[in-house]
């Protein structure tokens, strides 16, 4: 119980420990003030709340205490990253970039000059639903999280930290006060200010202080090495990922672009005030050598007469200087035309010549202090905070060129060879056919419209602000080829388009199929012109989410490295190179494995130094929300990939290594599709989990289903892992593992054992899924799981289901701790298990409150109070740190 915890917490020594006795007293405060009849529940397990009374309070208390939780561990682990550099140097906090260079000492300049050019990281923020949390929510936590940061200085009197402990209450009542739950689904220009509100908080901030730190680590190493800095462009979806979404249109992605444009320009007029008020540099003081001096002036002329500030600050060039950016980024922000800025390099040109002024007069810790920032921001945001993503699906770019084709010829079907033969004559042709868009179906004028938006953006001031067109469910060469034939009927050129199309691999079959269908792509000339024309990098995007909904997740990992490595010996043969988009989830089977270790297990020279993956739903907050924590984060993913990068060490082949991966994930497959094909399956999932109750769950603006059809083909990736770890299965993380692992020792015998003990040594990828299957089978409960199988009616169906489920799970346990040599499931993690154990009472009593909750609503002829079921969903996956 809780209150047992808290009594534990505060006899143990070390900071993290006082401070959630500190968190659980303010809680508790709270708790005894708003709701004081559950206390005796939460403390000790007494008193009631099922069936006779209103059970939301528990749960909202409860939540709230697990997001505490949460804070104080990102607080503590903060914390403990600034003693070890105190006190053992940079270099010994995992994931800097201090660390990264000193693993190779013997990297010369040259060496490192050519890794850190190419050193290309691209976090992507989506709006999957898988956030509950509200903006207003997460900005409370926000301001908890700083109040504790407050707290750690040692300067404040008893009164003073009585003060900020106050507040901190203050701030938790706030929490109970606000509810959790959303009342309203969000819609996506919600979700676009959501999104925003992280680069407002935390990002433009961090990304500075992340420049800074690689700096500092390179010239630490390479005495007088020229500035250099890793390239990090941020995406989003937001407003772009229209893929079974019908409440993306064209308009909101406009909504998108043009909040985004406003957010960064804001940004920048602050800054430069604020630099402009501390730039009080005055000529009769100093000599500003001529060529700076010069540069001034044509800073402040290319504001123009009717712009630039005039007869303000006399003497005080620097801040006339300083003060006219800032009058251009104004007109800029209002598109006023006079002084506006064209182009971002224009902007970034004025402040380095505002910058090298400083340097002339020897205020470099000026320059350092208040225009590189700027500067660094302008190189990374340029007039967009991030790149706008566009993503649909294959199967509605297909009908909308069944539409065109419709009215200017006969009828074809997609997938026969007359389709394919007009798709190649069309792309060759000079000129297309000419169409009525009217009188096109309102989907198909929504994609010629968004194909116009993208089209008319790349030649604005900011040509990054909107990214390609991610192509989700590619099975074919014809579904790429067709967005580049509707890119011409919406206007691109017939030699070359400028339009990056990005396929998504997604199934284990699309997996498989990649390397031939970018074969097939790269030979038809109109495409190969067009990939080519970005420095010969082709973007290619993998789909962890629905090749382990396909496939579960050992065949998933395998099919998804074996595909990197196809993929790259295909376009190598075309004089290109792979830059891979991982579309990774938070949770383990969505692969949420540790960033730093999961770059590692990839294959060799499939990383090349560039790497852009997806961060989503509750993985955004968890990640960004914090300027500490959003700095080292971002540093952990760029010093991996650089590590990747300066590891040349050559990479041994073990053939037979690979054998037995394809051995284990044929049949971890097999024993996985097994189950999703057993009689009344899929009415076991929908009984025995709250997936059909999810959609009541108003956390995202995007359905859970891409059309109404009750399918598991249909049913995204995200609730059915959502699903999974309700009910505790998680199926989704390890089954078939053990089945695998079984037949492979079976089978071999000893040298069997051998080899499996030989891969856990020295193999990172079966390092990678061992040790994710693990965790999974850890936080699964076959006890509870039983609670949430006994909803389902059909005894045959229940009985047959679950006793797989629960045969597969213990096989597994069986033979991981076999080749983990450790009796315990979980012991390997103890800083899991210990965080875990600080919420595992109250989730047991959470899940048997939803199965009660899930009974009775199922059963009930009325309408009932949905709250205390979504709440109870919305603690678990609070509880547990991920929901899909």
């Amino acid at each position: 119980m809780i209150g047992a915890e808290a009594v534990t917490i505060k006899s143990a020594p070390g900071y993290a420990d006082g401070l959630r006795a500190d968190l659980y007293e303010l809680w508790r405060n709270v708790i005894a003030h708003r709701a004081p009849h559950v206390l005796p529940a939460l403390e000790n397990g007494q008193g009631p709340i099922g069936h006779d009374t209103n059970p939301v309070p528990f749960l909202q208390a409860l939540n709230i205490w697990f997001h505490l939780l949460k804070i104080a561990e990102e607080n503590a682990d903060m914390r403990t990253r600034r003693l070890v550099e105190t006190q053992e140097g940079p270099d010994a906090v995992e994931g800097s970039f201090a660390r990264a260079l000193a693993q190779f000492p013997d990297t010369s300049a040259d060496d490192f000059s050519r890794a850190a050019h190419t050193l290309s990281v691209g976090p992507t923020i989506t709006a999957h639903p898988t956030e509950a949390k509200r903006v207003t929510v997460l900005e409370i936590h926000r301001r908890i999280y700083r109040s504790l940061v407050k707290l750690e200085t040692q300067r404040w009197t008893p009164r003073e930290r009585a003060d900020v402990m106050a507040d901190i209450e203050s701030e938790i009542d706030l929490l109970w006060l606000t509810g959790e739950l959303r009342l309203e689904r969000p819609t996506p220009v919600d979700e676009i200010e959501w999104g925003l509100q992280f680069f407002r908080d935390s990002l433009f901030d961090a990304v500075p202080q992340f420049y800074d730190r690689f700096q500092r680590a390179v010239s630490e190493r390479y005495e007088g090495f020229p500035e250099t800095r890793p390239c990090v462009r941020f995406h989003s979806w937001i407003g772009g990922d229209r893929d079974g979404n019908p409440n993306v249109t064209v308009d909101i992605t406009k909504r998108a672009l043009a909040r985004s444009r406003a957010t960064i320009l804001e940004k920048y007029q602050t800054d430069l005030s604020n630099a402009a008020s501390q730039s009080s540099i005055s000529v009769a003081i100093v000599d500003i050598p001529l060529p700076a001096l010069k540069g001034l002036q044509a800073v402040i002329k290319g504001a123009g007469p009717d712009v630039a500030p005039r007869h303000a600050n006399p003497g005080e060039i620097f801040r006339q200087a300083i003060s006219a950016i800032g009058a251009r980024i104004v007109a800029t922000r209002d598109q006023a035309g006079e002084g506006a800025y064209l182009q971002v390099a224009d902007f970034v040109s004025d402040l380095r010549r505002v910058e090298a002024a400083f340097a002339s007069v020897h205020a470099d810790r000026l320059a350092s202090r208040l225009i590189r920032p700027i500067r660094w921001r302008a190189e990374v945001f340029g007039f967009r905070t991030f790149t706008l993503d566009i993503r649909q699906n294959s199967s509605f770019t297909t009908k909308a060129l069944a539409d065109i084709w419709q009215r200017t010829g006969a009828a074809l079907d997609y997938g026969t060879s007359d389709w394919s033969a007009r798709l190649r004559r069309e792309l060759g042709s000079a000129d297309l056919p000419w169409i009525e868009r009217t009188q096109l179906a309102d989907e198909t004028q929504e994609l010629l419209s968004l194909l116009d938006l993208m089209k008319q953006t790349r030649l604005g001031a900011d040509r990054h602000a909107l990214g390609p067109f991610i192509l989700s469910m590619t099975r074919s060469c014809d579904d790429l080829l067709g967005v580049f034939l509707l890119a011409r009927y919406a206007g691109f050129g017939a030699e070359k388009l400028d339009l990056r199309v990005v396929p998504l691999f997604e199934t284990i079959d699309d997996l498989r199929a990649a390397p031939q269908i970018l074969n097939d792509l790269l030979a038809v000339p109109l495409a190969r012109r067009s990939l080519k024309a970005d420095g010969n990098l082709v973007e290619v995007m993998l789909g962890y989410s629905d090749s382990n909904k396909d496939g579960g997740f050992m065949c998933s990992t395998w099919e998804l490295e074996k595909a990197q490595r196809n993929i790259s010996r295909a376009l190598e043969a075309h004089g290109v190179r792979p830059e891979f988009f991982h579309g990774r989830g938070g949770s383990v089977s969505r692969g949420g494995a540790p960033t730093e270790r999961a770059i590692a297990a990839q294959p060799r020279n499939t990383i090349n130094g560039r790497l852009r993956t997806t961060e989503q739903g509750e993985v955004v907050s968890s990640k960004f929300a914090n300027r500490g924590t959003a700095l080292h984060n971002l540093e952990l993913l760029a010093s991996s990939v650089l590590t990747q990068s300066l590891d040349t060490r050559p990479q041994l082949t073990r053939p037979e290594f690979n054998d037995a991966l394809e051995a284990l994930s044929g049949m971890s497959q097999t024993a996985y599709c097994t189950l999703l094909r057993k009689p009344g399956f899929i009415d076991y999932f929908q009984q025995a989990s709250p997936v059909e109750e999810l959609a009541m769950l108003k956390m995202g603006s995007r359905p859970a289903r891409r059309s109404g059809a009750q399918t598991l083909d249909d049913l995204r990736a995200i609730p059915w892992v959502f699903a999974w770890s309700q009910n505790r299965h998680l199926i989704t993380g390890w089954y078939g593992f053990g089945t695998a692992v079984a037949s492979f020792r079976r089978v071999r015998g000893s040298e069997g054992d051998r080899l499996l003990a030989e891969m856990l040594r020295h193999s990172r990828l079966f390092q990678l899924i061992v040790d994710e299957v693990e965790k999974s089978l850890y936080h699964a409960d076959m006890d509870i799981g039983a609670r949430y199988a006994s909803l389902v009616p059909d005894a045959t169906v229940r009985n047959t289901i679950f006793d797989s489920i629960r045969r597969s799970y213990d096989q597994s346990c069986i033979e991981l701790r076999s080749l983990t040599g450790t009796p315990e499931i979980g012991a390997r993690f103890p800083n899991m298990c210990t965080r875990f154990g600080r919420v595992r009472g109250e989730l047991d009593r959470i899940h048997e409150l939803q199965v009660s909750l899930l009974s009775r609503t199922r059963q009930s002829s009325q309408d009932m109070d949905s709250t205390p079921l979504l709440q109870s969903m919305n603690c678990i996956a609070t509880g547990l740190g991920w929901t899909g």
